[in-house]
């Protein structure tokens, strides 16, 4: 099983899942290109392409049996789809969990959806564009974190994540991607999710071959309930026509 996390984290994301997957499978959670311990290149532009030839390099350097179960949560969910349609040997279970799909706002039909889609772009761009107030705000996320050193944007990581942002999520193609996918795809999200468009959701969700997990009221993080069904899904993948499945949150 190969973990790849968000943007502006690192493989701490997985902190509640790691424990339970290594009792049956052999476990690797990497740090994706410029985040965490992993280096970044001066040369890097951070595209989605070179994120996914890196893992794949990781992987071959690791010496990771193939087929693998490829998981990914947020920027790592759309890593993990073009990994998975580039390179359809490698993968043989894909697990997507709280991914940030966006469509172009003129392909929303519904106006308050629509709005809400070109809210995200102009809050990434904002961010983007002012560093200072972006650093400040991961600084307050991170003191409220329920896993320690989960959210990690310094001046050090800075062109990593903004380049990221940019070229990964703001400009994505995660849709048509998952669209050449081959293998079985699970999808799981917390209803409480700030960061995930319903409308997005609802077109990955009526795809061929996804099945959905939804988790009542859980968020963005990988708390323990959401890593409880995610370990489950992993265990278990879910049939390719299953109903979406909905799962009551923490008492």
């Amino acid at each position: 099983v190969v973990l790849l996390h968000g943007i502006a984290s690192s493989s701490v994301t997985y902190e509640n899942v790691i424990d339970d997957l290594t009792r049956a499978h052999r476990v690797v959670a990497l740090d994706l290109l410029g985040f965490g311990r992993s280096s970044a290149p001066a040369g890097a532009q951070f595209t989605i392409d070179e994120h996914v030839e890196a893992v794949v390099t990781s992987i071959d350097r690791i010496g990771v049996p193939t087929p693998l179960t490829l998981v990914g949560h947020s920027l790592g969910a759309l890593i993990s789809i073009r990994l998975a349609a580039q390179y359809p040997r490698l993968v043989k279970h894909l697990v997507i969990v709280a991914p940030p799909v966006y469509l172009p706002s003129d392909t929303v039909l519904d106006p308050v959806e629509r709005v809400r889609m070109d809210a995200y772009q102009k809050l990434y761009h904002f961010m983007r564009e002012n560093p200072g107030f972006t650093r400040t705000a991961a600084q307050a996320l991170e003191r409220i974190s329920p896993i320690r050193n989960l959210v990690d944007v310094r001046e050090e990581n800075w062109r990593a994540f903004s380049l990221s942002l940019e070229r990964c999520i703001e400009s994505q193609t995660t849709v048509t991607d998952l669209a050449q996918v081959r293998c079985p795809i699970d999808l799981i999200y917390g209803t409480l999710d700030p960061f995930l468009a319903p409308a997005g959701l609802r077109v990955i969700e009526r795809m061929r071959g996804v099945a959905t997990t939804r988790v009542e009221g859980v968020d963005h993080v990988i708390r323990p309930k959401l890593a409880e069904e995610l370990v489950r899904i992993i265990n278990n993948p879910s049939p390719p026509t299953a109903p979406i499945r909905l799962v009551s949150g923490p008492a």
